[in-house]
């Protein structure tokens, strides 16, 4: 899950599918009662059909908090990134960063700070298609060192520059289960 409307949207599930949550957060839901084995093939099975998956086993759920963490914090805190992303992630997961950077690879093909940079790419396209901020506005709130380093980051994963991605926005926005 990665927005509130995924939230709401699980959460609306499980009710329907007479489960009681005690809590259900971005990537991660607490049930009352653990599902039987056939409750829980129905569950996947609805998710599936929404967009999700079930997760059971711990280096999955791992990587769904790191993802998750990371989305977080890029996307709904603005100004907040300040901190050592690698601290973070340790702090949160309570695991080693060696640890959780060696699973993500392994598991995603891609580095959590390439995972980080391309969330945080999708952060300036949505600010550039809002259009209320300047890019040295957007370049502080997602605590970029400078705005050239910003641009050359966004020219070097989008292949625009900034400039041009707002002029033509044809370059649609990805969403954010797709980076």
């Amino acid at each position: 899950m990665v927005c509130n409307r995924c939230i709401m949207a699980v959460q609306k599930l499980l009710e329907d599918s007479g489960f009681i949550t005690t809590d259900v957060q971005l990537g991660e839901v607490t049930i009352q009662v653990t599902p039987d084995e056939a409750e829980k093939k129905q569950l996947q099975d609805n998710l599936k059909k929404l967009g999700f998956e079930l997760i059971d086993d711990k280096k999955s759920r791992i990587i769904e908090k790191i993802k998750t963490l990371i989305i977080d914090l890029v996307h709904h805190h603005d100004g907040e990134l300040k901190k050592n992303l690698s601290e973070v992630l340790s702090n949160e997961l309570k695991h080693d960063y060696t640890y959780l950077s060696n699973l993500f690879s392994e598991v995603e093909g891609t580095t959590i700070e390439k995972y980080f940079i391309a969330q945080k790419i999708e952060r300036v396209k949505e600010l550039l298609v809002y259009d209320e901020l300047s890019l040295s506005e957007i370049a502080f709130r997602l605590n970029y060192s400078s705005v050239a380093y910003l641009s050359n980051q966004f020219k070097k994963v989008t292949g625009l520059t900034p400039s041009h991605f707002k002029q033509i926005k044809a370059e649609k926005r990805k969403p954010l289960d797709k980076v």
